[in-house]
């Protein structure tokens, strides 16, 4: 059981833990706590979005949407492992969950399952949203891992929780899937290496010769969004790269999308189009060592696209 820290201490604590922390609008003071109270609080949260593109993820976690007003969480961790911190105090994230999972929760002990939906969540939890679709194939780029552990590690630290203070909405909520790719076990794993090893917490490095994701949001019109891939040896030496193409799963989307899709390899372009569908599903097109830029055009609202390499 903890007070909540103040927005200052929050901000402080996340950056003190290493990380690369963007504030957005005016974040401390964007909240529903004309809703009801925010604290005590006694554990972190962890989401995925079922979006795509970092743009748009935050403003969509900021703002939230008719049905459920932001903001959705305080912070949004995107895929390059920057931590958007988008409102303080209470936040529609966590929804009602089981009583017995909190009482773990404060004891710090096993969790139970969750069977019941009788327990202020939005109350008692600090709340990550990370970008991510969430189909399970879906890849979490190791940065962005990095960040989960390093943000639920910083607020542990402070409050002098351990790890088990860390918990997946899917473990807190009947119904829930989140976090879909990597399992809670392993992240409360790292979180107690990150808080026991002793070392002074330094920020993530990362070296041009690092695979890097390129994400963002197409601005629908008669102007394309122009998209640089990564660079760097690993993007030379990689098996595979691929342009993701898709439609935000939050919000209402147009049924169907087209995209114009131009790549330029440095002496010509090629162009294609592909039609996207509004259930989240994903369109990958290849790409090459050599390809310099991407061009995309489209009229429609809500079209995210991610450029990788493996």
């Amino acid at each position: 059981m903890a007070d909540p820290m103040s927005a200052d201490s929050f901000l402080q604590a996340l950056r003190d833990e290493g990380l690369t922390v963007v504030e957005v609008g005016d974040w401390r003071n964007h909240n529903r706590n004309h809703k009801g109270p925010f604290g005590p609080l006694h554990g972190v949260m962890i989401h995925h979005t079922v979006t795509s593109g970092s743009a748009r993820t935050v403003e969509i976690c900021r703002a939230g949407y008719e049905d459920l007003p932001g903001p959705l969480c305080h912070g949004v961790i995107t895929k390059d492992g920057r931590v958007h911190l988008v409102g303080y105090g209470r936040a529609n994230h966590a929804g009602l969950g089981d009583d017995d999972v909190l009482r773990a929760v404060i004891a710090e002990t096993a969790l139970p399952p969750d069977n019941e939906a009788n327990t202020d969540g939005n109350r008692h939890f600090y709340g990550f949203e990370c970008e991510n679709l969430g189909d399970g194939e879906d890849p979490w780029p190791a940065v962005q891992l990095e960040a989960i552990e390093r943000a639920a590690a910083a607020l542990c630290r402070h409050h002098g929780w351990d790890e088990r203070s860390v918990i997946g909405h899917l473990e807190w909520q009947p119904g829930k899937v989140d976090p879909r790719g990597f399992t809670m076990a392993s992240m409360r794993a790292r979180i107690h290496d990150r808080l026991t090893g002793g070392s002074t917490p330094t920020p993530p490095t990362q070296e041009d010769d690092m695979p890097v994701w390129t994400t963002g949001s197409v601005t629908p019109g008669p102007q394309p969004t122009v998209a640089l891939p990564p660079h760097g040896d690993a993007w030379n030496a990689a098996s595979h790269r691929r342009l993701h193409l898709g439609m935000d799963a939050i919000g209402t989307p147009p049924a169907t999308a087209t995209v114009r899709v131009a790549i330029h390899n440095g002496t010509s372009w090629r162009v294609s189009e592909v039609d996207l569908s509004a259930a989240g599903g994903i369109v990958d097109v290849a790409m090459t060592a050599a390809d310099v830029k991407v061009s995309l055009l489209t009229e429609s609202v809500g079209v995210a696209y991610a450029i990788e390499s493996w």
